[in-house]
């Protein structure tokens, strides 16, 4: 395969490239998110069926309302508990796997969906660590003021990317892409405010429409009918997901690549070592050619 030409990118050049990457890739990127979600979608229809059980009589559908808002029942705290192991999973692997493939094609290189998650496989603890510490640092910030919270979360979005790439631990991957993103977290907050738009396009489509049919059954004391629309909401959720997720991972692992092209000449390095052995950097940037 041919690597895409490294170059200064604009903004609207860094999303032409991400969807051009997403298209001609779309079966790819589509499996290494629908994997891991088809898990967490058979453990949200577990909850919607076992945990949230019909009640019968007049009071049933708000009963069943109750109970699930409260969490009652040691069934529903158990599978809540193991969704939020499983949803944190099911995220590390995806992100992991999605960059791994786009560094890979970025660079003219071939990948699977399987090559993909066994290659991330072994950085599982290294991706919490960055996740845990990303998370933090945005929700202290958002805890003070909002716009500083998105600021922050502009300046860390290429924090994953530089984690796998460069082969970096937790604290040192923020501060990497903290570097990288200085004067650059516009573009980063752009890119960002697109996923959010796509998310919200593809949750009123596939999601809404069931949700305003669950509340109706609801109203109307049908449990059953309640339930069945609740579950058909989860797998609208999880369409919506799979499909929109990979954008955001791909934009950011280009944007990490257009932020070396401008400040590090990563362009230079690759004309000079297109076969991917080890270059000279500066002693200040860690090698990803390795």
């Amino acid at each position: 395969m041919k690597s895409l030409d490294l170059r200064p990118l604009s903004v609207g050049e860094i999303l032409d490239r991400t969807f051009t990457l997403y298209r001609t890739h779309f079966l790819l990127f589509l499996g290494i998110c629908a994997v891991p979600q088809i898990l967490l979608l058979a453990l949200n229809l577990s909850q919607v069926f076992i945990g949230t059980p019909a009640i019968p009589g007049k009071q049933g559908a708000n009963a069943a309302v109750a109970h699930l808002s409260t969490g009652m029942g040691v069934t529903a705290v158990i599978l809540g508990i193991l969704g939020l192991i499983v949803w944190l999973i099911v995220y590390l692997f995806s992100q992991g796997a999605t960059v791994t493939a786009v560094s890979e094609l970025y660079l003219g290189r071939t990948i699977t969906i399987s090559d993909s998650f066994r290659r991330v496989r072994g950085e599982v603890g290294n991706l919490f660590g960055v996740i845990m510490l990303n998370g933090l640092a945005t929700g202290a910030a958002f805890i003070l003021l909002i716009i500083p919270g998105i600021y922050v979360m502009c300046r860390l979005a290429v924090c994953i990317p530089a984690a796998l790439i460069e082969n970096l631990g937790p604290r040192t991957s923020l501060e990497r892409s903290w570097e990288l993103t200085k004067d650059n977290a516009g573009r980063a907050f752009l890119i960002i405010l697109l996923y959010f738009a796509l998310s919200f396009a593809a949750a009123a489509l596939f999601a809404v429409p069931f949700q305003i049919m669950m509340v109706l059954s609801a109203a109307k004391s049908h449990p059953e009918a309640m339930r069945m629309w609740m579950a058909f909401m989860q797998i609208g959720s999880t369409i919506a997901t799979v499909l929109v997720t990979p954008v955001l991972t791909i934009a950011s692992a280009i944007l990490y690549y257009d932020l070396r092209v401008r400040k590090e000449a990563f362009d230079l390095q690759m004309m000079m070592n297109p076969l991917g052995g080890a270059s000279p950097v500066p002693s200040s940037v860690p090698s990803v050619l390795s």
